[in-house]
C-alpha cells in the first residue's frame, strides 16, 4: 500500500456511508423514543426515563462484547455485517406501532391498557437495536483503521472524514425522522430510520469488495471448525448474537436489572484495574493507570448529565420551550439535531485552539480539560433556569435558552470525549489499552443508566399538555439547578486536585503545557 498522500481508499467511503446511515437510524429513533414511551404507551415520566436509561446503557455497553468477539473470532467486517442486519431488523420493527395505549376507569380507579403483543414487539425492537450497535459501533471504526498502514499520512484525515459522516447522520436524522414522527405518526419517523439503516446495510454489502481484504477474521480456518453438535465456530458466534438479543430483550423488560448488572461488572472491573496497577505495573505505570481510572470515574458523572439530552431535556423542550421560529413551530424532537450540528462547527475550532495553546505552552493538561468539561455541562443546566426567570408568568422559556444548553454541553463534550480516548492510548500500558478503552465505554454505559435515574427527578406525569406552566417550570428548574450545582462543584473539585493528578501522569509541562490558572494555583499552594 502506498504511503504517499493522495486519494483515500474507496473502502473509507463505504464505511463513511454505512456509519452515516447507522447514526441516522439510531439518532432518528432516539429523538422520538421518549415521546413514544410517554405519549403512545402512556408510561409515566419515571417509567419512561428508566426504560430510556436502560436502553442507552445497553447501547453503550454491548460494543465491548461485540469488539471482543470481532477481535478473537469474527473479524470486524463480519461483525459489522451482523450488526447492520440486527439494526435493520430492529428499526423496521419499530415502525409497527400497534394501537395506542388507553386510559380507562374501573371501579373509580384509572388503569392504562396496553396491547401486550405490541409492547413485547417494542422491547424486542430495542433489543435488536442495542445488539446491532454492539456489533457495529466499535468494529466499523476498526475497519477504517485497517484500510491504512500505521504510518500512512492519510490515516488521520481518513478518520476525520469518517467522523464527519457520523455527525452528518446524527444531525439529519432528528430533523427528518423527528418531523415525520411527531407530525404524521410514529410509524413514519421510525420507518424512515429503518429505511436509512437498510440503506447502510446494502451499501456495506455492496462495497465489501472495496475493503481490500482487510478486517477479516484473525484465524479464518478456525471459524470452520465444529465446536458443538456439529456447529462450527462462526455459527456459534451468530447464535451468540441471537442470545445477546434475547438477554437484552429480557433486561429491557426488567430494566432495573441493567443497573444491577452494570454495578456488579463495574466493581469487578475496578478491582481488576487496581490489582493490575499495584501488582503488574512499575511505579510510573501504576500512577498513570490510577489517574486514568480516576478520570474515567469522573466521566461517569459527566455522561449522567449529558444523556439528559434525549430524556428530560427532550420532554422539557416539548412541554415548556417556545419553539416558534420565523413564524414556524419547530418540533421538539428536531432540536435533537443541534448537538451534532455544534460538533461539526466546533470540533475544528477546538482543534485549532488546543494546537495554538500548545504552541504557546499554555494548553491545559488532561485533568484540567476534564474539569472544564464537567463544569461546562453544569453551567448548561443553569440556562433554562435563567430563561424561566426572564419569562413572564405562565409563559414558556425562549428557544435561545434551550439552544444554549446544547451549545454548552457540546463544548463540555469536546473538552472530554476526544481527550479521554487520547489519554487512554497515551498513558496506559499497551498490554491493557483495549481493556481500558472498554472501561471507558462502560463508564458511558453506567452514566447513561444513572441519567435515567436522575431524569426521574423531573417527572411530571402530566403527558404532553401542561396546564400549570409555572408549576411545571419550577419542577424542572429545581432539578436542573441541582444538576448544575453538582456538576460545577465536581468540576471545581477536579480542578483543585488536577495538579496532583497531573504530576502522577509523569509528563513534563514543557511538552504539554498548563493553563495560566493552574500556574497561579501552583505558585500559591506549592
Amino acid at each position: 500500500m502506498s504511503l504517499s498522500p493522495g486519494a483515500h481508499p474507496k473502502g473509507l467511503y463505504i464505511c463513511f456511508g454505512t456509519e452515516l446511515w447507522e447514526r441516522f437510524s439510531y439518532y432518528g429513533m432516539r429523538a422520538l423514543l421518549i415521546y413514544y414511551l410517554t405519549q403512545h404507551f402512556l408510561f409515566s415520566d419515571e417509567k419512561s426515563y428508566a426504560i430510556y436509561g436502560a436502553y442507552t446503557a445497553l447501547a453503550w455497553g454491548l460494543p465491548v462484547i461485540g469488539g471482543i468477539l470481532a477481535d478473537r473470532y469474527l473479524g470486524s467486517r463480519k461483525a459489522v455485517t451482523v450488526g447492520a442486519v440486527l439494526l435493520s431488523a430492529g428499526h423496521l420493527l419499530m415502525a409497527f406501532e400497534g394501537p395506542a395505549a388507553m386510559e380507562t376507569v374501573r371501579d373509580g380507579v384509572a388503569h392504562i391498557e396496553r396491547d401486550a403483543t405490541y409492547l413485547n414487539l417494542f422491547f424486542l425492537s430495542l433489543a435488536l437495536i442495542v445488539s446491532g450497535v454492539g456489533f457495529l459501533k466499535t468494529n466499523i471504526s476498526t475497519v477504517v483503521g485497517a484500510l491504512y498502514e500505521k504510518d500512512d499520512p492519510r490515516r488521520e484525515g481518513g478518520f476525520t472524514i469518517f467522523y464527519l459522516g457520523i455527525n452528518i447522520g446524527a444531525a439529519a436524522a432528528p430533523l427528518l425522522c423527528g418531523y415525520l414522527g411527531q407530525t404524521y405518526g410514529w410509524a413514519y419517523g421510525f420507518g424512515l430510520a429503518g429505511i436509512g439503516m437498510l440503506l447502510g446495510l446494502l451499501l456495506f454489502l455492496w462495497g465489501q469488495k472495496y475493503l481490500e481484504g482487510h478486517a477479516e477474521p484473525p484465524e479464518p480456518e478456525k471459524l470452520a471448525e465444529p465446536v458443538f453438535a456439529g456447529i462450527n465456530r462462526e455459527w456459534m458466534n451468530y447464535i451468540g448474537a441471537a442470545v445477546m438479543v434475547i438477554v437484552s430483550w429480557q433486561l429491557l423488560r426488567q430494566h432495573h436489572l441493567v443497573g444491577t448488572a452494570l454495578g456488579g461488572f463495574g466493581i469487578l472491573l475496578a478491582v481488576g484495574i487496581l490489582y493490575f496497577s499495584f501488582y503488574r505495573c512499575d511505579p510510573k505505570e501504576r500512577d498513570r493507570m490510577l489517574v486514568v481510572a480516576a478520570l474515567i470515574a469522573f466521566s461517569i458523572l459527566f455522561w449522567s448529565f449529558y444523556e439528559q439530552m434525549g430524556s428530560s431535556l427532550n420532554l422539557f423542550a416539548d412541554r415548556l420551550v417556545d419553539r416558534r421560529l420565523l413564524g414556524f413551530e419547530v418540533q421538539a424532537s428536531q432540536l435533537q439535531s443541534l448537538p451534532a450540528v455544534f460538533v461539526i462547527i466546533l470540533a475544528p475550532l477546538f482543534t485549532i485552539m488546543w494546537t495554538a495553546l500548545g504552541e504557546r505552552r499554555h494548553n491545559p493538561n488532561i485533568p484540567v480539560k476534564f474539569a472544564f468539561g464537567i463544569a461546562l455541562i453544569g453551567i448548561a443546566f443553569f440556562m433554562p433556569v435563567v430563561g424561566s426567570i426572564l419569562a413572564g408568568s405562565g409563559e414558556k422559556i425562549g428557544l435561545i435558552w434551550f439552544v444554549a444548553v446544547f451549545f454548552l454541553m457540546v463544548c463540555g463534550e469536546l473538552c472530554m470525549a476526544p481527550i479521554a480516548m487520547n489519554m487512554i492510548t497515551r498513558l496506559c500500558p499497551k498490554r491493557v489499552v483495549g481493556m481500558m478503552m472498554g472501561t471507558y465505554f462502560l463508564s458511558l454505559s453506567i452514566g447513561s443508566f444513572v441519567a435515567g435515574q436522575l431524569a426521574r427527578l423531573t417527572s411530571l406525569d402530566a403527558g404532553a399538555d401542561i396546564a400549570d406552566i409555572d408549576s411545571a417550570l419550577a419542577t424542572y428548574t429545581d432539578s436542573f439547578t441541582l444538576f448544575g450545582y453538582i456538576a460545577v462543584g465536581t468540576g471545581v473539585f477536579l480542578y483543585l486536585i488536577s495538579p496532583l493528578l497531573y504530576r502522577s501522569m509523569h509528563e513534563h509541562s514543557d511538552q504539554h503545557g498548563t493553563s495560566y490558572i493552574t500556574r497561579i494555583y501552583r505558585t500559591v499552594f506549592n
